[in-house]
């Protein structure tokens, strides 16, 4: 199979997609409004409720929702073939990735900008609500805590990249200066920062700067402890100071990357010499349900109804560009997913190569393996393009970590929003402040990061990380098909995604709760097990609320 024709070939699907099911959801599922006064209009606080131009706001969302799960995810899902895991992308993000970010930002905007979570309590039930905002604030910890965990590695397998992406900070501080403050074009500020961008990349590649172990003798953990500092000022600071046109200006960096990339596939267009399907991979767990659940945010994810709850509907000027900002967002992150499988599979080389890579379970899933994966089939099409090796690593690097980085800031940020949520039901005042809650939040990832020697804590829980967040899709999904039906609308667009992820995830924790009690991991057996009630709980307020008949006004 020719590389580029299946690329082409899936992009322009999701092009037909966006402009036939996306403005169905748009203009009569959700009958977005132009005349709607959102609450970035409404409130207007300056600080979290700040009305944003679609461009930057796509920027901030795209880049916030990304991060690395649509590189991890695939560099695994490949190795049960190439064809279920583009299958699955494909189609995952047209009929439920982008519905489930699309319907969370509009829920989200027409609830006052509060939380998938909050909003729970006159959508379902109060009840509900506070379980719905527990199951969050615990899968953030867990995010958190990785992409800070993440983020340290790449620091240490690239440290071109530490130079470029620690200069991100300055060039975001003075754009959103000269944006917000002097009123300057946002287009010609773009092409000036993105400018800079790239020349810091380029000094980065002679200017590799590593970071001693002096904690614990560890440089991953002494750059888990800086990340979470930086984490805590991003999310206390005013969201045009630096999260907002951080993510603009990584955006448009990213875009280039990935156009990079595609002319590189265009001018390379390698055959795909590894197979299209791998029945049972040595010491793999089973393709149902465990490729619906790594493959996760390039086909769905709950983390992205966190952010199209948390940050972006905050800042959506104009109702109607929610379509761009949450299907189109989704649409995108699938078109990455896309490049990923292509580089895992005809990046790497024939299929003795692939073989090397994916021969069984272990060698696949380690960290370093699926990042090494990727930048090695990347490298390749950049090399069709005369980059030297260097500054490709470099680029690549970047590009990576710039999507980390991202998401670790929309997290940190969306977590202190849950905590305030969560102070004020159970009147904990000292919670309730901007600079409480994120110290509580960052604390309690970094505890998790440091709960292992060198740091290790953050990936312990790794395997209930694809698990927990497709359950977040799942618990939003549920929402969104209440919401839908107390408006009287077809809830089936919704529903049948929800159903889908809630099997898929249960069927998941069932098998993972076995195999902890037969590994004696007992701490991931009682995580789980408690994660496993909260599934059980969705199908009950499933029966309960959804097929309850609705009273007459």
């Amino acid at each position: 199979m020719n590389s580029l024709l299946l690329c082409i070939l899936v992009y322009v699907g999701f092009i037909i997609a966006y402009h036939t099911y996306g403005r169905f959801l748009g203009n009569k599922l959700f009958s977005l409004s132009k005349n709607f006064i959102t609450p970035a209009q409404q409130i207007n606080d300056r600080v979290d409720y700040v009305p944003t131009k679609k461009e930057i706001l796509f920027g901030h969302h795209f880049t916030s929702i990304a991060g690395t799960g649509p590189i991890v995810g695939p560099a695994i899902g490949v190795i049960w073939g190439w064809v279920p895991a583009l299958i699955w992308v494909f189609v995952g993000s047209i009929v439920m990735g982008a519905v489930h970010d699309l319907g969370a930002l509009v829920i989200s905007v027409r609830n006052q900008g509060k939380s998938i979570g909050e909003v729970t309590k006159d959508i379902v039930s109060p009840t509900s609500r506070i379980l719905f905002l527990l199951v969050i604030f615990f899968c953030l910890v867990i995010v958190i805590s990785i992409f800070a965990m993440v983020i340290g590695i790449l620091f240490t397998m690239y440290p071109t990249a530490v130079f470029p992406v620690w200069m991100e900070i300055p060039i975001a501080i003075a754009l959103g200066y000269l944006l917000y403050r002097k009123n300057m074009s946002a287009r010609v500020l773009s092409i000036i920062a993105v400018a800079f961008m790239y020349v810091t990349v380029y000094i980065g590649t002679y200017l590799p700067i590593s970071i001693p172990g002096v904690i614990v003798g560890s440089p991953v953990v002494t750059w888990v402890i800086v990340l979470i500092v930086y984490a805590y000022i991003a999310s206390v600071l005013p969201v045009q100071v630096l999260l907002q046109p951080r993510d603009y200006i990584n955006a448009h960096q990213l875009f280039f990357a990935l156009a990079l990339l595609f002319i590189g596939l265009a001018i390379a267009h390698p055959a795909i010499s590894a197979p299209p399907f791998v029945s049972s991979p040595a010491g793999a767990p089973p393709i149902w349900p465990f490729l619906f659940i790594t493959i996760a945010c390039g086909a769905i994810s709950g983390f992205h109804s966190l952010v199209s709850s948390g940050t972006s509907s905050k800042q959506l000027t104009n109702e109607q560009d929610a379509r761009f900002i949450g299907y189109g967002s989704m649409l995108l992150e699938g078109a990455l997913a896309t490049l990923v499988i292509i580089a895992c599979t005809a990046g790497l080389g024939d299929f003795p190569a692939w073989t090397a890579r994916y021969a069984d379970w272990t060698t696949a899933s380690g960290l370093g393996a699926k990042l090494a994966a990727f930048v090695d089939g990347a490298s390749s099409f950049l090399s069709a393009l005369g980059i030297p090796p260097t500054l490709a690593a470099t680029l690549l690097g970047v590009f990576i970590v710039s999507f980390a980085a991202t998401t670790l800031d929309s997290a940190t940020r969306i977590q202190r929003y849950i905590v305030t949520e969560l102070a004020d039901t159970f009147k904990i005042r000292c919670l309730a402040n901007r600079y409480s809650a994120t110290l509580l939040a960052v604390l309690c990832a970094l505890l998790l990061a440091l709960a292992r020697p060198n740091g290790a804590g953050a990936l312990v829980l790794w395997p209930l990380f694809g698990a927990s967040n497709q359950l977040l899709a799942g618990l939003a999904l549920l929402v969104i098909t209440v919401y839908l039906r107390k408006q009287g609308k077809p809830i089936l667009y919704t529903a049948l995604p929800m159903i889908f992820m809630v099997s898929m995830t249960g069927w998941s924790m069932v098998l993972n709760i076995k195999d902890f009690y037969q590994t004696h991991n007992w701490l991931l057996f009682l995580i789980d097990g408690i994660i496993v009630i909260f599934v059980i709980w969705m199908i009950v307020e499933v029966i309960r609320v959804v097929l309850r008949p609705q009273r007459p006004d």
